[in-house]
């Protein structure tokens, strides 16, 4: 899903290392034709899904050089970006997401450390 003008998900500001997911439309049978009732794979340990929104990364420590009084201070934040990008599917442990309703639609927020394997359409 990519985000649109008009899409509700603009206004969200995904924190630090983390990602905002969209659990992928699980399968309604198995691969022997067995149909599978309502919220089996839910119970899984790893899922997988679409990163909706990815965070910025993981923050860079500012230095601790003395700098003069007389000095301009830039205080702008550096940040070491993730690996995951949207638009990935991702697969993760559930044990290191956090569910989220939002709007109606359950999301789930997953730390990158929690993110097994991506799967990126373009080239890496």
């Amino acid at each position: 899903m990519q985000l649109t003008a008009d899409n509700k998900l603009k206004k969200i500001i995904v924190v630090g290392d983390r990602v905002l997911i969209r659990l992928k439309k699980p399968n309604e049978k198995t691969g022997s034709g067995l149909y599978l009732p309502p919220g089996v794979q839910e119970k899984e340990k790893v899922q997988q899904g679409y990163i909706i929104k990815a965070g910025p990364g993981y923050p860079i420590p500012m230095p601790t050089d003395d700098q003069e009084p007389w000095m301009d201070s830039d205080e702008k934040v550096k940040y070491v970006p993730l690996q995951a990008k949207e638009g990935d599917l991702a697969i993760f442990l559930l044990s290191g997401a956090h569910e989220v309703m939002y709007e109606g639609e359950k999301y789930f927020i997953v730390s990158q450390h929690s993110i097994l394997m991506l799967e990126r359409e373009q080239d890496l």
